[in-house]
């Protein structure tokens, strides 16, 4: 398992259009194959910031599948003009995994 991480910067003033954007786009996402899930968070003292968590099969699944699809296109225009600046995106592989999933 990969997990995707992207810390997203968005106008506090555009939170609320920002996120029924994204409500739009995670239907693309979820299409894609090797995705496995994602957790949107809001952050509670910097309200410019989310951080985007998304589970792949692989890293190719990301890279490949989704980055060069149609459906990316279309994320690109639902999301990508919210974030300033444009997030860096790093994938991580697992080391150490405990617990239960909430």
């Amino acid at each position: 398992m990969i997990l995707e991480h992207a810390l997203l910067h968005v106008d506090p003033a555009l939170s609320e259009e920002f996120e029924k954007a994204f409500g739009t786009a995670k239907s693309i996402i979820s299409a894609v194959p090797g995705f496995i899930r994602l957790h949107l968070s809001h952050c509670m003292e910097s309200p410019q910031q989310y951080l985007l968590l998304v589970e792949w099969e692989s890293l190719e699944a990301h890279t490949v599948g989704f980055r060069q699809s149609d459906g990316y296109q279309r994320w690109r225009e639902l999301l990508h003009h919210f974030y300033d600046p444009f997030p860096v995106v790093e994938h991580y592989g697992t080391v150490v995994e405990e617990g239960s999933p909430t």
